[in-house]
């Protein structure tokens, strides 16, 4: 499970997206498809999961003196929850 999910993204945009529609941002193995990051987080959190979209980030080039070097690319993924059920990932 956790080779599968490396971390859940937390920025402004993934917040208000898990707030509106119960959807939520993680970033996976690149190597990972939607089937083995459904069963992770349904097994992760005890979560019924409706979809899974996924993308590649592009790695960006950045300066470190004269040269550039680029950032290694990475996936991430949207998972929808069915309607009613939530994940709390800062617990009180």
């Amino acid at each position: 499970i956790y080779e599968v999910i490396r971390r859940p993204v937390i920025s402004e945009k993934s917040t208000a997206m898990s707030e509106a529609g119960s959807r939520y941002v993680f970033e996976v193995a690149t190597q990972a498809n939607k089937i083995e990051i459904r069963d992770a987080v349904q097994r992760l959190f005890s979560v019924k999961v409706r979809a899974v979209r996924t993308m590649v980030m592009h790695g960006k080039v950045k300066r470190m003196g004269r040269s550039e070097v680029k950032r290694p690319n990475w996936k991430k993924a949207i998972v929808t929850l069915v309607a009613g059920q939530k994940i709390d990932f800062f617990q009180k």
